[in-house]
């Protein structure tokens, strides 16, 4: 790579106050900072797995409820993945992964389009996860689908432990993202028939 593909970026609102640094090429290594535990937790397995480089500095107003904190790091992210990404020449667009947690089995699914699109298909049995409302965890896919401008499909094949479930989406998260970015020699441009992303 002649150019690192890394986006720094913050947010601040009423509600939370965020800065977010991204290193697309990167070994896996992950500081994730919220008020949010349970998403702290999750982020540390898509950066780890994925094998991004990923620094989260957030506070937000979880007296409340972890809602916008949590949708707001995922609006973050997907900026961060979209800048970072640039003119995606060389890419392979492309990602699949399926990844197993004890009974559960998620697969994702994403193509770094620039068409915005979730199809979730999972059920999770419980509706918290600690303290953490589980619902959120499409809201966090969502908004991060929306912002990094991709098709991004998830598949859960198999599970009845919900936090087994949720760990298995975001591991399979960071490997179909770590495909999908990957620059491949073979490219030439983008890889699209419309000659644009």
């Amino acid at each position: 790579m002649t150019t690192e593909r890394i986006s720094t970026l913050q947010r601040k609102t009423n509600e939370t106050d965020i800065e977010l640094r991204l290193q697309v090429d990167g070994n896996g290594e992950a500081s994730i900072n919220s008020p949010v535990p349970f998403l702290n937790h999750m982020l540390d397995l898509f950066t780890r797995h994925g094998l991004f480089n990923l620094s989260v500095n957030a506070t937000g107003d979880t007296d409340i409820d972890d809602h916008h904190t949590t949708e707001d790091i995922a609006i973050c992210l997907g900026q961060a993945l979209q800048q970072a990404l640039g003119d995606k020449k060389g890419i392979r667009r492309y990602g699949n992964a399926f990844v197993p947690m004890d009974e559960a089995l998620a697969q994702v699914v994403v193509d770094l389009s620039n068409r915005p699109h979730l199809e979730y298909n999972a059920t999770l049995p419980s509706q918290k996860v600690g303290t953490f409302d589980t619902e959120l965890v499409h809201e966090f896919l969502w908004k991060l689908a929306l912002e990094a401008r991709m098709n991004l499909h998830v598949i859960v094949h198999n599970g009845v432990n919900t936090h087994h479930i949720i760990e298995a989406i975001f591991k399979a998260l960071g490997r179909a993202l770590d495909e999908a970015t990957m620059v491949d020699p073979r490219v030439n441009g983008v890889p699209s028939t419309k000659g644009m992303l």
